[in-house]
């Protein structure tokens, strides 16, 4: 990779939904991964089947990423749409690629585009005298030192359809074309792009045949067309790099329940969870370090009240058993949350966020359920909340959260937020190895016959944590009911036992507080004793860690304080750390800071600074590192919003 302009390559393709755009974008990624870069790449989609527009980011670079650009450096496209939403983020030194036919289009006439797009785009233009089309976009676009290239994409299909093997899906291969026109501007091997067909269509030869003609001609066509010399950016391959795994979010949280032995998961569909469990249905055998194979149930029930519930009856029979859903699926699942707090159950709910309230926008991303989790449900009970930063944490996580659900015998909820889930990362391959998988404690039936009476399942322990035995087991009856109980199960209203059972179950989180590993709570990074303390939780870790890249660069140190137990919130870890932070700023993505109230809430510590993001579109390092640098200053408000209308 060059760096004539910068160490890393944005890359980003646009066009209706259900017009092959994530196929695009796979082949472009996995173009670059097969030459050893690295990957990270984000999906954009409105929640609609077919027609309106989406987009996808591949960053690339010989070094590992944790966040998308907001600067685009390729623009490539096949319709009008994305060349006029996007263009305006594309950088000096960069390029647009677009199909000739689009080259003078109103933008009025442009079926999907929102009327505050047009409306905003037409007053941009007019401010430069420009006229209200692509033309004039793409002429804004020439004068801020962006290179443009039309591309005749028919000339391209008509000829691939002219041999006639490929002429009934000639048009098919538009979004390979479009790929590769990309690659051969940036003078990278056609081979690797070869690679990746294979990779992606598998064994289907004609279709794989198919694309790499278009690849052929794609490449054809820069060469008897541009001079590929005039676009500043390169890619080259990386030869020697270690190994690694191309995998997105909902893909690493499935793997992670694998490896730690899940055998049933229950779901039902709602974005973006659903990808989760479909990915589990697809690999529902699984591989054994014994040599043999083991299996997993996944059911997809009639409704989340029904998912929850279920996943909950297996739990009580000794499976490891998991549900999967969204804000709103979470929503409707808390009476059976309830129901698996009052019985202890170990049950594991993976909760992804996304835009709310109600439907909100449900394929873009947000913060907005961190206290729903922690509260979830009348009354009180136990539960423990996990927030996973990036794709190898969400593996790691995921496999976690079982075990400390059956140590402590209570939910365990693992949030992730949409960005995760549609990020798609080149990792080192995940650490099976380090995977433990622990029971806690489980009842073992006695030998002989011998056995009376009911057994005390929920018995008052010091820790709160009581012998669990697993339905059937010999023995090991008692009664299971949402209502208050004795330590056999039998429903009672003595205010004695009352006290005795809640305070037991109360006695757990206390229990995990202590017994959980600090670096299993919190990480550092950046200065580990800077003033200047940024604390936040979940995705936006990974624009954090290129901001600090960022302010070290510029002689300011700075640290993050990354939080990954969010319930019980690790208050004794955090008080000494925060006693120093000058100042001290919280970055979430939702409207209200709740991370910052629950940080006062449990250490009395308000943040002195708070930058939020609340579009639906995840935090980038460019716009993060403006906010920071401004509270450096001294002239940033105590709030702040990162906007992006072109987003």
């Amino acid at each position: 990779m060059s760096s004539e302009q910068t160490d890393s390559l944005a890359w980003r393709v646009g066009g209706p939904q259900g017009s092959g755009v994530d196929t695009a974008a796979r082949i472009f990624a996995g173009a670059a991964a097969a030459g050893g870069l690295h990957i990270f790449g984000r999906r954009e989609y409105y929640s609609n089947i077919m027609g309106r527009h989406s987009y996808y980011d591949v960053r690339v670079a010989g070094r590992p990423m944790t966040c998308h650009s907001s600067v685009v450096h390729v623009l490539t496209t096949f319709e009008e749409e994305t060349l006029v939403r996007h263009a305006i983020s594309t950088g000096e030194g960069g390029a647009i690629i677009h199909d000739v036919e689009s080259s003078d289009v109103r933008l009025d006439r442009i079926t999907f585009l929102d009327e505050r797009v047009v409306k905003d785009l037409t007053a941009y233009l007019g401010e430069r005298d420009l006229p209200p089309t692509t033309a004039g976009v793409l002429e804004d676009a020439r004068r801020r030192g962006v290179e443009v290239f039309p591309v005749a994409y028919d000339q391209i299909t008509e000829t691939l359809a002219g041999d006639i093997l490929f002429k009934p899906r000639a048009d098919r291969a538009l979004n390979t074309i479009a790929v590769a026109v990309s690659c051969a501007l940036l003078g990278y091997e056609p081979e690797y792009l070869a690679d990746a067909l294979k990779w992606i269509f598998g064994g289907r030869q004609e279709i794989i045949d198919l694309n790499v003609k278009a690849v052929e001609l794609a490449y054809g066509y820069v060469k008897d067309e541009f001079d590929h010399g005039r676009l500043l950016h390169r890619m080259r391959p990386v030869h020697g790099t270690e190994p690694m795994i191309l995998v997105g979010g909902n893909e690493a949280v499935a793997m992670g329940k694998m490896a730690a032995g899940l055998t049933f998961q229950t779901y039902y569909p709602i974005s973006p969870a659903t990808d989760e469990s479909v990915y589990l249905e697809a690999h529902a055998t699984v591989p054994l370090k014994n040599g043999g194979e083991g299996a997993i149930v996944v059911v997809q029930t009639e409704d989340e009240l029904a998912a929850v519930t279920m996943a909950t009856g297996a739990a009580l029979t000794g499976a490891r058993s998991a549900t999967a859903t969204a804000g709103p699926g979470l929503s409707l699942m808390v009476e059976g949350l309830g129901w698996a707090g009052m019985n202890e159950v170990p049950l594991v709910v993976t909760a992804y966020q996304r835009g709310s309230p109600s439907t909100g926008v449900p394929t873009r991303t947000e913060q907005g359920d961190l206290l729903f989790a922690i509260h979830a449900g009348h009354g009180e009970f136990p539960r423990l909340v996990l927030a996973s930063g990036d794709v190898t944490e969400a593996f790691l996580d995921a496999a976690q959260a079982f075990n400390y659900a059956e140590r402590y015998q209570t939910p365990v909820i693992h949030l992730l937020d949409q960005t995760i889930a549609r990020t798609t990362q080149t990792v080192p391959p995940f650490d099976v190895g380090s995977i433990r998988i622990e029971r806690g404690d489980v009842y073992v039936p006695p030998e002989g016959d011998d056995v009376r009476g009911p057994y005390p399942r929920f018995a008052v322990t010091e820790s709160g944590v009581s012998t669990r035995p697993l339905l059937g087991q010999r023995g090991g009856t008692h009664w299971l009911t949402g209502a208050e109980h004795t330590e056999a199960g039998q429903v009672t209203e003595d205010p004695v036992i009352r006290e005795q059972q809640l305070e037991k179950r109360a006695r757990k989180l206390a229990l995990a507080a202590r017994e959980i590993p600090a670096e299993h709570k919190l990480a550092v990074y950046g200065e580990p004793q800077a003033a200047f303390t940024i604390v936040s939780w979940g995705s936006n870790k990974g624009a954090i860690l290129e901001a600090l890249e960022r302010m070290s660069a510029a002689g300011i140190d700075a640290r993050l304080i990354q939080v990954r137990l969010l319930w019980p919130f690790p208050r004794e870890e955090l008080a000494p750390i925060l006693e120093a932070a000058r100042p001290l700023v919280v970055v979430e993505s939702n409207h209200s800071g709740q991370f910052a109230q629950l940080l006062c809430g449990q250490t009395a510590r308000q943040c002195d600074h708070l930058v939020v993001k609340y579009n639906g579109r995840p935090m980038t390092c460019g716009e993060l590192t403006r906010a920071l640098l401004d509270i450096h200053r001294g002239t940033a408000e105590e709030r702040i919003v990162l906007r992006n209308p072109y987003e």
